[in-house]
């Protein structure tokens, strides 16, 4: 691997420190969504969508921001990938819309029914939208037909196939690890002994995904590992991302949630680090045909465009960041119900 510190390896980072932000914070609301449904008292299921009433929409804020980077950085990646996989992320859209819609409509009628009904959107949604994610990730590492036009040659069949699979079932399993911890913190007496129980068992299901998938990738997709072999260096993501994981378990199991949230998330930064190093310099891989592939070149902006739009994003990201850190600072501590509660 060629590592040059110019314009577009600083927008491949940066793009990556966007997705990943989305990843550490959507996901754990995502995993709360995923168990929601074990849940059984209405009390309960009020408080678990008050753990991340006043912070998913924010969350998602990061989501929007990297894919406006991506337009600005890597237009031709930008219009592959969403005229390409059109339906694929119409359905990741209305899986969006329609949990949102869940999660503020679910409370607005007494009915039981009513609230039983969205309930399941809720969480059929969030664990959609993480195995989606996955899907479009393990599309990334096993390569799609692209034309020498950028234009993607197949059909939304064509980004099912066994690995991908495996991919969104280990992403959704990460998730769920990541929101039952946090779900931890936010709770407290019957609620969070109960949910502590789930974290336990999130955390042994993620890890047997992980070493499939982590075999999986060796066997079958061994360029994964070349810049690895080629920068021995580089093995420190795999240490760090080795002793997050260990360390997740570890707290989780002697029940230190606040120690667990933060390995958790780590997992989550390291793995989307060693993603973008098992990828870099390409954004997408086209297979058959290599020599189509879109990388951090030939699919960017003019360099004066960088350079403007980092500007811009060196403006905009401290407010991003002001505003995460303002929500979470003012919404810490357990949740309690309220006459404002969902």
């Amino acid at each position: 691997m060629e590592f040059t510190f110019d314009l577009n390896t600083i927008w491949f980072i940066l793009i990556g420190i966007l997705l990943s932000g989305y990843a550490i914070l959507d996901g754990f609301d995502l995993g709360v969504g995923s168990v929601y449904l074990l849940i059984k008292v209405d009390d309960n299921r009020r408080l678990a969508l008050n753990s991340i009433g006043p912070v998913w929409d924010g969350n998602e804020v990061w989501l929007v921001t990297g894919g406006g980077a991506l337009f600005a950085a890597f237009p031709h990646v930008y219009a592959t990938v969403f005229s390409g996989f059109y339906t694929a992320f119409m359905l990741l859209l209305f899986m969006l819309i329609f949990r949102a819609v869940a999660i503020e409509f679910r409370s607005k009628q007494p009915m039981k029914w009513w609230r039983n009904m969205w309930d399941r959107f809720f969480s059929i949604a969030s664990i959609l939208i993480a195995f989606l994610m996955g899907i479009a990730l393990g599309n990334i590492v096993t390569g799609i037909p692209l034309g020498a036009d950028m234009e993607f040659a197949g059909t939304f069949l064509d980004l099912i196939s066994p690995y991908t699979v495996l991919v969104g079932i280990t992403t959704v399993a990460l998730f769920m690890m990541h929101g039952t911890i946090y779900l931890t913190l936010k709770t407290e007496d019957l609620l969070q002994g109960l949910v502590r129980k789930w974290s336990k068992n999130a955390a042994i299901f993620f890890i047997i995904c992980f070493i499939t998938l982590t075999g999986a990738t060796i066997v079958f997709y061994p360029k994964m590992t070349d810049n690895l072999m080629n920068c021995p260096l580089l093995f420190i993501a795999v240490i760090l991302n080795l002793l997050a994981i260990v360390y997740t378990v570890r707290e989780t199991y002697h029940s230190q949630e606040s120690r667990a949230f933060v390995f958790s998330s780590l997992v989550i930064l390291t793995l989307m680090i060693l993603f973008a190093i098992g990828i870099f310099p390409n954004l997408v891989l086209s297979d058959p045909n290599p020599e189509f592939s879109l990388n951090i070149y030939n699919a960017a902006s003019s360099q004066k465009t960088l350079k403007i739009m980092l500007i811009i994003a060196g403006i905009g990201m401290p407010f991003v960041l002001a505003y995460t850190i303002t929500i979470y600072r003012i919404f810490r501590g357990k949740v309690k119900l309220e006459s404002t509660s969902y």
